[in-house]
């Protein structure tokens, strides 16, 4: 058993770091408060004797040896990045839960055949540099950290000497190459959705992550007079642009699983009595199956192609494969939720996680847990207590059962 008034009140402690009036966290990617955090969570991990390690991508690892110390570790862990106005459990609850299982590990003297390793991953937001899950796609070796060093944030500093500052704010972490091979990942998170809580689940066994498909789309009509110029010698931008998005919502009535959405629109020139010359706008698109992935991108071009009175064009900007967690994986969470008397059910994620990457180099799986109305990335971010000892309970029943021990 997990000692979950400690969980818990390390869960209060890290919020500290960040906090923001609101009752969420700021924490940026390879910022002061990240590295404050990095340290705080370092010194507790020394406290306990555990060895630290970080990597050119500044992702940090807390290790206990197992029986065989040259044996791949299993990975255990999250992030600890947040949005600009996050919530207070995105990513730190499972990188915590982590690091109360190589507690409770080591309290009870419980040895284990693998290493077990805590990873706190770089960069998993992508709020302040992008792209998001940097530290995990280096790791998994579809990334290399010489892509991202002249990166800059929305004030200029470049990812490169951020990168370089974190690493020198802990020194006491002994550098080891990217990407050393593990026996396995798990990853505990809150869902980010309403499903568990409107079921009355504990415990989502996760199955896989759906991929995703980014688009950005060019409308070019003709800005003209908005009071003189007659609807049939419009060339409409905006009007046009409005007509493919209308039909943005049948296609996900047509198919459940679909998700399409339009995070970024801009008009130009953007006055109030000029029909717009041209709009520019993103589609986010993501579905479990690549083929009705393939399907969604060739409906969305052959309405853009359909448009007669502006052109349009279609660029995809993201292309990211789903995934499917490993199946002994996704069974033994399954049993260890079982085991402990926990309501479960299985569902993929909506959402990117580190874990999406690291199944591509190893046996990978996650567990989701409830959150209160299923809001994320927001100050409002909130968890039942019970509901994140429930998750790291099931998360150290999995850690023991793939670290033999």
């Amino acid at each position: 058993m997990i000692k979950s008034d400690r969980l818990l009140a390390r869960l209060d402690e890290l919020a500290r770091i960040g906090a923001t009036p609101q009752g969420g966290v700021n924490r940026p990617a390879l910022s002061p408060l990240d590295r404050a955090a990095r340290s705080w969570l370092a010194t507790a991990a020394q406290a306990r004797g555990f060895a630290l390690y970080t990597d050119a991508l500044a992702n940090l690892f807390i290790r206990r040896d197992g029986r065989g110390p040259d044996r791949p570790p299993v990975l255990i862990g999250s992030h600890l990045d947040s949005q600009p106005s996050g919530g207070r459990f995105d990513g730190a609850l499972g990188t915590l839960a982590a690091f109360e299982c190589l507690e409770t590990l080591e309290d009870q003297g419980i040895a284990t055949d693998h290493p077990v390793e805590v990873v706190a991953w770089t960069n998993e937001e992508g709020s302040r540099f992008e792209p998001g899950t940097m530290g995990s796609k280096a790791f998994a070796g579809k990334a290399q950290v010489e892509d991202w060093l002249a990166v800059m944030d929305g004030s200029g500093a470049r990812f490169g000497d951020e990168l370089a500052a974190t690493l020198a704010a802990l020194p006491q972490a002994r550098p080891r190459p990217i990407g050393v091979p593990p026996h396995a990942y798990v990853e505990l998170h809150i869902e980010q959705g309403q499903i568990l809580e409107a079921e009355r689940i504990t415990i989502g066994v996760v199955t896989g992550v759906q991929g995703a498909r980014w688009f950005n789309v060019v409308v070019d009509g003709e800005a003209a007079h908005a009071g003189t110029t007659p609807l049939s010698y419009r060339h409409d931008a905006l009007a046009a642009a409005a007509r493919l998005l209308a039909q943005l919502p049948p296609l996900m009535v047509a198919d459940g699983t679909a998700r399409l959405t339009c995070g970024r629109l801009v008009v130009e020139p953007g006055s109030t009595n000029v029909i717009p010359g041209r709009v520019v706008f993103t589609i986010d698109s993501r579905h479990p199956e690549p083929a009705r992935l393939d399907a969604i991108e060739a409906r969305i071009r052959a309405m853009a192609a359909a448009e007669t009175t502006a052109r349009m064009t279609v660029e995809r900007t993201l292309d990211l494969a789903p995934c499917r967690f490993d199946p002994v994986i996704v069974a033994a969470i399954d049993q260890a939720a079982a085991d402990l008397g926990l309501s479960r059910r299985h569902l993929p994620s909506g959402a990117f996680h580190d874990a999406l990457h690291l199944a591509a180099i190893c046996p990978a799986g996650m567990i989701f847990v409830p959150c209160r109305g299923g809001i994320s990335h927001n100050e409002a971010e909130s968890i039942v207590p019970d509901d994140a000892i429930a998750g790291t309970e099931v998360l150290l029943a999995v850690t023991r059962q793939l670290a033999g021990g």
